[in-house]
């Protein structure tokens, strides 16, 4: 009996840690690769989400960008957005890029949105769903 509470005891453990790291790997949504340093946002995810891109690292400062999975935020934010409102960086205009210029702070990492034209403009986004790969 004390068999089948060990082996039982660690098949629990074992799919607790199955859960905890499939739910910490569905809550990436941008990626930055590493040698670039080019922010990116996959199509499709299965995950709800919403990044908000800062005119200054608050989140009460004027939004200059934002990536979601909600077609009614995508909608309003891209009256008020000067860089868009987007499902994924695949759907930014051709030749239009996202750079990652560094973290700020413990809950922000500043970018560099560059456009086709060589334009560049800096917002701020959260750390949070973000990973450097």
């Amino acid at each position: 009996m004390n068999l089948n509470i060990l082996i039982m005891n660690k098949a629990l453990i074992f799919s607790l840690l199955l859960f905890i790291s499939s739910g910490a790997i569905a809550q990436v949504i941008g990626k930055i690769d590493k040698k670039t340093k080019e922010f990116s946002i996959a199509p499709d995810q299965k995950a709800e989400y919403t990044l908000i891109g800062y005119q200054l690292p608050n989140t009460t400062t004027k939004h200059l960008i934002c990536f979601s999975s909600n077609e009614n935020m995508v909608r309003e934010e891209s009256g008020k957005c000067v860089l868009g409102a987007y499902f994924d960086t695949d759907r930014m205009k051709v030749g239009d890029k996202i750079i990652f210029l560094g973290n700020y702070g413990k809950l922000f990492v500043k970018m560099s949105y560059v456009s086709g034209a060589g334009n560049k403009m800096t917002f701020y986004l959260s750390r949070t769903g973000l990973v450097l790969k």
